[in-house]
């Protein structure tokens, strides 16, 4: 590989775990983090696993930050970063409407153009972005989230068919519910909202995310193989059982019909469900 992998979002989650794994792999690796406290604390991580691993601060948002990212030479970029507002589409303040898709959107397809360019100019490099089944499907109570991942979802397909001339390939993986926090954080987000709980249609005291969860250990394990390039599928639906739930939500929308008036079974279930579920319980 003539340069290194870039992971954005690399403080916490998938984004560090698989900047660990392919460091100790031996291969040369930059881990992007957005705020300069996490530097320190993901060194001090590789120290402790034994892998060199460099760590930059990346701020997808920030410009200046962007703008360091051209000079790394990345020959691999993994879009990582990312928040998850929660919330009834008709209560999310509009500041953190728009946070969610300057995280998960504009920062990261601008931070995209410059790298993607340069891949152009050398005919080789792998992008791989890090969307969700949220891309895919639609939840109660994600549509913030759910509306950027379909955002992201566009602007890889078209960046595959846009780079294909030019010797670069794009990758998506689609993770459903894994048990590494940031869906149950999702729904606490409310907690920093600054607008007048009266208003609300909900009480999102009373709601968690509506899904059993998966250990992640296969999202580090495919992510690996494909920033490699050892998988050549564009899309991976993660975990794999859930594929044909997805394709049958996918294909129900055609025939899908206006709703009944009644609570449908996801608002529900997110009421009855306690946060951190596994799957199995």
């Amino acid at each position: 590989m003539a340069g290194p992998i870039l992971i954005t979002g690399a403080g916490s989650g998938f984004g560090k775990e698989v900047a660990l794994r392919l460091a100790a792999a031996g291969h040369e690796v930059i881990a992007g983090v957005e705020i300069i406290a996490q530097v320190a604390a993901v060194r001090a991580e590789a120290r402790e696993r034994g892998v060199g691993l460099r760590v930059e601060k990346l701020d997808v948002t920030d410009p200046g930050d962007r703008e360091s990212a051209r000079d790394w030479g990345v020959e691999v970029l993994l879009n990582n970063a990312g928040v998850s507002e929660g919330g009834a589409t008709a209560d999310i303040p509009e500041e953190r409407l728009r946070r969610q898709f300057e995280v998960n959107v504009f920062g990261p397809v601008l931070l995209t153009q410059g790298i993607a360019r340069q891949m152009a100019a050398r005919r080789s490099g792998r992008i791989v972005f890090m969307s969700s089944v949220a891309g895919l499907t639609v939840d109660p109570f994600t549509g913030a989230y759910a509306g950027s991942k379909h955002a992201v979802e566009a602007f890889a397909d078209a960046l595959d068919q846009e780079l294909a001339e030019f010797g670069v390939t794009v990758a998506t993986i689609n993770p459903g519910p894994f048990l590494t926090g940031f869906n149950d954080t999702m729904f606490e987000t409310w907690k920093e909202w600054r607008d007048s709980p009266a208003d609300r249609l909900f009480d999102y005291a009373e709601l968690a995310f509506p899904h059993e969860q998966y250990d992640p250990e296969p999202v580090y394990e495919r992510t690996v193989r494909v920033l490699l390039g050892e998988d050549r599928r564009y899309r991976h639906l993660l975990p794999a059982e859930m594929e044909r739930q997805a394709r049958e939500q996918v294909d129900a929308q055609w025939d899908r019909r206006l709703n009944d008036g009644r609570r449908p079974g996801l608002v529900q279930k997110a009421y009855d469900m306690s946060p951190g579920t596994p799957v199995g319980e």
